[in-house]
Formats: C-alpha cells, sequence, structure tokens
C-alpha cells in the first residue's frame, strides 16, 4: 500500500509538504497545480512554486512529489510537462478535478470532465513529450455535475496512456460533501487495466481500511485528514496511538519559522491560522491559539509557537 499527500492548492504547500513527510507514512506527494495557459513556463516559476525540483524532486525527508498541471491546451501542457520533466521532476499528473468556478469558466480542472475525448488528447499528447521511465498519472472527480460519464472518464486517461489514475469519488457539484461514493471506485477498477488510487473521505485509520475494502484499491489519497491529523498517514503505516499536541507543536513551530523564513512578515500568521484553524478540530489547544490570533494577538501565538521550536 502507498499512501500519497493530495495536492491542495493554497494549503498543501512546500512547507506543509516537508513537514508531513517528515512526520512520516506518506509514500509520495502530488504538488499544488501548476496552471499552464499558452506560454512555456520558466525555470525560476516552477523553482519557486515546486521548490523540490532544486533537491531531486523529493522533500528533505526524500519523498518524491510529482508536478501537477491544470490546463485545457493539449500542445501547451506537452510542452510545459517535457520541460518539468527536464528539470528533473519525479511524475507529471494532469488535474481533471479541480472545482473552483475560476479553474473551471477556464476550461480547466473538473470541466474537462464533460469531454472524454479532449482528456484523451491531453493524457496522450503529455504522454508522448515526457520521457517514458517518468510516470504521467491524472486525477479526476466521478462527472461535473452526475456520474453519468465517469467510466468514460477513466477509461480516457487509460487510453492516453497515463501509468496510473486518482479518482476522487465525488462529483464537481458534490463539491467535498459527504459521504464519497467509493462504491464508484471498484467500477472504474473493474473498467481499467491501470491503477487506481483512491481518494476522498479519510479522516481517520479506519477509514482508511473501509476506503480500501470497498473499493479494492491497493492505494490511497489523503488530503483534508492529513492536515487536521498530521499523523494520520503514520499511524496508518505503524498502528501507532494518535500524536499529541505536545508532540505536535514543534512541528507546527518548525513550519512557522519556514514561512517567516519565506514570506513577508505579516503574511505569515496568516497561513499560520489557517492551519490551526484544521487542527482545532483534533486538537483543543490548537483552538485557543486560533482564537488568539483571531482576536489579532500574534505576537503572543508567535512567542507561544517558537518556544516550541525544534
Amino acid at each position: 500500500m502507498r499512501l500519497i499527500l493530495a495536492p491542495m492548492e493554497g494549503l498543501a504547500d512546500q512547507s506543509l509538504r516537508d513537514i508531513l513527510t517528515r512526520i512520516g507514512g506518506i509514500d509520495l506527494c502530488v504538488a499544488e497545480f501548476v496552471r499552464v495557459t499558452h506560454h512555456l513556463l520558466t525555470e525560476k516559476f516552477l523553482l519557486r512554486t515546486v521548490p523540490e525540483l532544486a533537491t531531486g524532486g523529493c522533500t528533505r525527508a526524500g519523498v518524491p512529489v510529482r508536478v501537477q498541471l491544470l490546463g485545457s491546451d493539449a500542445v501547451c501542457l506537452a510542452e510545459n510537462a517535457a520541460f518539468i520533466a527536464s528539470l528533473g521532476a519525479p511524475g507529471i499528473d494532469i488535474n481533471f478535478g479541480c472545482p473552483a468556478p475560476t479553474v473551471n469558466k477556464h476550461g480547466g480542472g473538473a470541466s474537462l470532465l464533460e469531454f472524454p475525448e479532449q482528456m484523451h488528447t491531453i493524457v496522450a499528447a503529455v504522454r508522448r513529450a515526457v520521457p517514458r521511465e517518468i510516470p504521467v498519472t491524472a486525477k479526476m472527480r466521478l462527472g461535473l455535475n452526475d456520474t453519468s460519464q465517469a467510466l468514460a472518464c477513466a477509461q480516457a486517461i487509460a487510453a492516453g496512456g497515463a501509468d496510473e489514475m486518482t479518482v476522487h469519488a465525488r462529483t464537481k457539484a458534490d463539491q467535498y460533501r459527504p459521504p464519497a461514493r467509493w462504491e464508484w471506485l471498484a467500477l472504474i477498477r473493474e473498467t481499467v487495466s491501470i491503477n487506481v488510487i483512491a481518494n476522498g473521505e479519510v479522516w481517520t485509520v479506519e477509514d482508511c481500511a473501509n476506503l480500501r475494502a470497498v473499493s479494492g484499491c491497493e492505494d490511497v489519497m489523503i488530503g483534508r485528514g492529513a492536515i487536521l491529523r498530521p499523523d494520520l498517514m503514520h499511524r496508518i503505516k505503524t498502528g501507532n496511538d494518535a500524536m499529541q499536541w505536545a508532540e505536535l507543536q514543534p512541528w507546527v513551530a518548525d513550519f512557522f519559522q519556514q514561512l517567516r523564513d519565506r514570506m513577508e512578515p505579516q503574511h505569515a500568521p496568516k497561513r499560520l491560522k489557517q492551519w490551526l484553524g484544521m487542527l482545532r478540530t483534533a486538537y483543543p489547544e490548537a483552538e485557543i491559539l486560533y482564537q488568539q490570533l483571531r482576536a489579532e494577538r500574534a505576537p503572543v501565538v508567535v512567542a507561544k509557537i517558537l518556544a516550541a521550536h525544534r
């Protein structure tokens, strides 16, 4: 079983990927999507967006980071994929699942689920452009407004030459509302000959086991569940008890220090508040710090957090 950290735009950035992969249990990451329009991206931009490209395509813990592309122009996607591969990316992923309206109105992400033929064209173009030894993968949802084309979309990805695909078991219309439709993953597995990675509604160790049992998928991608419970993947792999706040706080401090090193001073506390706002689901101590940040007591929170820095 492989456990994969999902691409979460504006959330699972380089700092969080670093922290989560060092906590452990993660076999592979997919970076936040890189938007491709009508030009070749620059090396400077790509290194800023996916800085792991400067370190062999891996996080500090040695976990590979695939680069995800979002767009609808097959030629431009292929050209950029070839360039990113030349920079040492350990894999190229194609986004057919983002539900954001700003993405969909420009013909990217989940909007492509209405056009399986175009999905096939995109995957085939990228696969031809990228050296054979570098995996080309795709992430899709079950459809735009319904599941009527779910199997056709999966078949289009497989026929285009993808090495494997991740399926988020919801439609675009479902957004992130539970439940995820895990039973559809089994249907897709029966339809295609490539590996299917299961994704959707994994918050606990038990959820992961149940998802694998229902879907028959060996590998699982986890998104928000790994942000709320940073040791979730490690616990799935090891069976260890849940990490307590005293153990997690130094990691949060490390994360915040990284933010301070690469961001303008006013931005780092806002990004910290975002993660604390999610951590408070599992940790009452995070709730206290979150509320202090909301009350604009950033200096107090910063002092508490940095006191725990490793």
